[in-house]
């Protein structure tokens, strides 16, 4: 299942068993898609830096290594540890690390802050893409850790329980969108679009609020992908989302990939979405460095944004929603890789071209989703994540860049939110490409990014939200006793690294 083999996987290492569950990612983690890089020599550096703040301002406050990086100064302390790898791109400090008061109230004053996710997933209860369970299973038969030994593993982590723990106890997301992808091989859909709908209906009646939304998936060119379209609009997801490249999980399966401005057939499912009062069509963009382009090189324009323009252009009543930003060098590329392409050119592939579409075509209805354009480059090399940034704001308007973290695969989106409250675009890389800094952790730009436009989108009002204020719903209630008991954040991402685990530290 996915881009890796077995033999490929077993060369890997599960994710949840790095020794050290450090707030912010110290390497890249892929799925079963694609081979993650090895950590890099800066990723060590940071590693380092932060055990070793976890040993001295940890043992200060009583605190070991696991449930210091679980505290507000714990999360500051990985910031910190960045700044003084790469150069100062956060807001943050040593005397914010080692001070956990303080630390604590700047992340109360920022917990009501309106976060609205809309680029989430988990897996079905029946999934079979099963490699995270038999790549745990291989570490437990080896004895590397003894609490996987005659213990059987399950995909608990990547479905419903931990997923709402994730997204709505440890992170400060307020409304989350489920989103699935599809297969040619019917069993291989993260969830089906009744699934989703079903999980939206359960959570918001659980809470007592509109607290999730729900994507329909659309498929152009399948045996009967229209008449299932209409079946799914009936069920009155918020918005639609389709990959072009067909089948993203089995690529070798991807027989019917699509464009964007197909006016013969992927217009057919815009004239649904007028139909049904659909606005925002989502799509998968980007995501296909050279390892993956060398491997299905029929795939790739189908992974390019050059059909974005006409669409939107032709579509001016819907919203085109591009998701990853149509970033190129994750999903087995180096962030390294679009690093080096911006210094020489001031250009990433497909992030720049997607910007330009605005003043190419004349249309304002373009949007560019984060997930794993930010996760992927903000911890990797953070003057990356900071000239992405900067290169959709000024093309797109930060006011068309939207907030997505594709969670959980990527853990808590708890590291991720606290790196976009902290990012500033360098003063010198602002004057040299015209980039518009981000301001402040609740100004703005960064209030737009975080929910203000996904609200709009969506049409949500956020004057009536129920997370806050006298009125709370059972989600809130639940979050305030939750973090009475003290943070219990696991700090986990899900998937697989390159390179050695110490397993005796399990020992």
């Amino acid at each position: 299942m996915g881009f890796l083999t077995e033999k490929e996987i077993l060369e890997l290492n599960p994710s949840e068993l790095l020794p050290h569950p450090t707030p912010i990612p110290t390497q890249i983690v892929s799925s079963d898609e694609f081979t993650p890089p090895p950590q890099s020599e800066k990723q060590k550096e940071v590693e380092n830096r932060l055990l070793d703040m976890a040993d001295t301002l940890g043992k200060r406050q009583g605190l070991d290594r696991r449930k210091f990086f679980q505290t507000a100064a714990g999360m500051a302390a990985g910031f910190v540890a960045l700044n003084e790898t790469f150069g100062t791109i956060f807001d943050a400090s040593r005397a914010e690390a080692s001070t956990p008061a303080m630390a604590q109230e700047r992340a109360h004053s920022l917990k009501d802050q309106f976060i609205m996710d809309m680029h989430t997933h988990f897996l079905r209860d029946d999934t079979r893409l099963v490699n995270f369970v038999r790549s745990r299973e291989a570490v437990g038969k080896a004895g590397w850790n003894p609490t996987l030994v005659d213990k059987p593993q399950t995909l608990d982590d990547l479905k419903f329980n931990n997923y709402f723990k994730e997204m709505y106890l440890d992170s400060d997301t307020k409304i989350a969108l489920i989103s699935s992808s599809p297969s040619e091989i019917a069993r291989d859909w993260f969830l089906t679009n009744d699934m989703m709908i079903e999980a939206r209906d359960k959570v918001n009646k659980e809470a007592g609020a509109r607290r999730m939304f729900a994507h329909a998936i659309f498929t152009p060119g399948w045996d009967r992908w229209l008449e299932d379209l209409e079946h799914a609009l009936q069920k009155k997801p918020e918005s639609i989302k389709g990959y072009t490249v067909g089948d993203n999980t089995n690529k070798d399966e991807a027989k019917h990939p699509w464009l964007m401005d197909d006016e013969k057939t992927t217009y057919k499912a815009y004239e649904l979405c007028v139909k049904y009062g659909i606005k925002n069509v989502c799509v998968h963009k980007g995501l296909f460095p050279r390892a993956t382009a060398e491997r299905w090189p029929h795939l790739l324009k189908y992974a390019m944004v050059d059909d974005v323009g006409k669409a939107a252009k032709d579509w001016p009543q819907l919203n085109f929603v591009i998701y990853h930003g149509g970033y190129r060098w994750a999903a087995g590329g180096r962030a390294e890789d679009g690093w080096d392409e911006f210094e020489k050119t001031g250009r990433v592939s497909w992030v720049s071209d997607l910007a330009e579409i605005p003043e190419k075509y004349g249309v304002t209805n373009v949007y560019a989703d984060v997930g794993q354009l930010f996760a992927q480059s903000v911890a990797a090399v953070p003057q990356l994540g900071a000239a992405l940034m900067g290169i959709m704001g000024k093309g797109l308007g930060y006011e068309r860049v939207v907030w997505g973290t594709d969670a959980v695969w990527t853990g808590s989106p708890q590291w991720q939110i606290e790196a976009l409250r902290r990012l500033e675009i360098p003063e010198d890389m602002q004057k040299k490409h015209g980039f518009k800094p981000l301001g402040a952790a609740d100004g703005p730009i960064k209030n737009m990014i975080f929910g203000g436009t996904n609200a709009k989108l969506y049409n949500y009002d956020i004057t009536k939200r129920t997370d806050i204020g006298p009125n709370k719903d059972r989600f809130a209630r639940l979050k305030d006793e939750y973090e009475k008991a003290g943070p219990a954040r696991s700090n986990l991402r899900y998937g697989y690294v390159n390179g050695p685990v110490d397993w005796s530290a399990f020992a």
